[in-house]
């Protein structure tokens, strides 16, 4: 018997939520936008996902409300995908989730540290600050620092260039 593609008939808020961030690289699209990757043509290089896939996922991120489109201009005009307050929340979702892959699957140090901005701590695996009392720090008092852990071979794409090169605040354009 083939497994079904959703969880219908489930009452279950978990199943509900894994119906739209469950698909494969839709919380990898969700952490490059908390990165400041705005663009489709940057997510299809930094992901190295299809086509068609990464439109579809933004599609359904936008249609949740998880991510807004917003037209710039430039020739010819092109949207950019930006996190609204609902995707926002999903930060204390991912950084954990990161954080536990460190621990279980990385083959050493951490390709990015996670910093409160405003003093410069790196944050906890809750992502609160130790030296600021234990506030939990938001997405927009991060900076993402390049890590001791970078590939032997890294990525060359823009995005991941920009990331390693230097510190960058969360939800700030990378590019």
């Amino acid at each position: 018997m083939a497994l079904g593609k959703n969880y219908e008939g489930q009452n279950c808020t978990l199943a509900r939520a894994l119906e739209l961030v469950g698909e494969r690289w839709t919380l990898l699209i969700v952490r490059d936008a908390f990165y400041g990757v705005r663009r489709y043509g940057d997510l299809l290089a930094h992901l190295d996902i299809p086509r068609a896939v990464l439109a579809d996922r933004l599609a359904t991120l936008v249609e949740a409300g998880i991510l807004a489109r917003h037209r710039y201009q430039d020739s010819p005009p092109r949207d950019e995908y930006l996190l609204t307050e609902r995707g926002v929340e999903l930060w204390s979702v991912i950084y954990p989730l990161m954080r536990w892959g460190e621990r279980h699957f990385a083959t050493g140090q951490p390709l990015r540290t996670f910093r409160h901005a405003v003093c410069g701590t790196e944050i906890d695996a809750a992502g609160r600050c130790p030296t600021c009392g234990g506030v939990d720090v938001q997405p927009a008092d991060i900076e993402a620092h390049p890590g001791p852990g970078a590939p032997a071979q890294p990525r060359e794409d823009p995005v991941s260039v920009a990331l390693r090169a230097r510190p960058h605040r969360l939800l700030q354009p990378v590019l």
